[in-house]
């Protein structure tokens, strides 16, 4: 049976950035921080050891598979800054053509940092995530 590997923990966010290497990364994480609070009004949490997340919702997929999951997040990882935003959504993809430079992945978009991207395209995808999967999965 699959065994979900990123749960909410109760570790500190701050501490999490505080650890960031390098310091402009760290003032990206931050200033992430600001913006993914602001935009969704949800807590920061730490969701496994590398993901800020904000708010959650309970997923059930026709396979029976189900769990929680961040609404959005981010993670200052040491390569690229890693975002997550809701995926299947074709919102997503009109918001990423006016986003800045990133490059994409299979669920995440990923960028080296923040001044690199346009910071009202980014609410405007953080919003459009959490209005999607909060559609698709009501209840929490």
């Amino acid at each position: 049976m699959y065994k979900l590997k990123t749960k909410e923990t109760d570790n500190s966010v701050i501490e999490f950035i505080e650890q960031v290497e390098q310091p402009k990364k760290r003032e990206d994480a931050y200033r992430l921080l600001d913006i993914f609070a602001e935009t969704t009004g949800f807590e920061a949490a730490m969701w496994g050891p590398s993901i800020i997340g904000f708010g959650k919702y309970h997923y059930k997929y026709d396979s029976g598979h189900e769990g929680d999951a961040p609404l959005v997040g981010f993670s200052p990882r040491k390569a690229k800054i890693s975002l997550y935003f809701a995926t299947g959504d074709t919102e997503r993809e009109h918001l990423l053509e006016k986003f800045g430079k990133h490059t994409t992945g299979k669920s995440c978009v990923y960028i080296n940092k923040v001044a690199d991207i346009d910071e009202e395209v980014l609410k405007e995808l953080i919003k459009q995530s959490v209005l999607f999967l909060q559609e698709r999965y009501p209840g929490k």
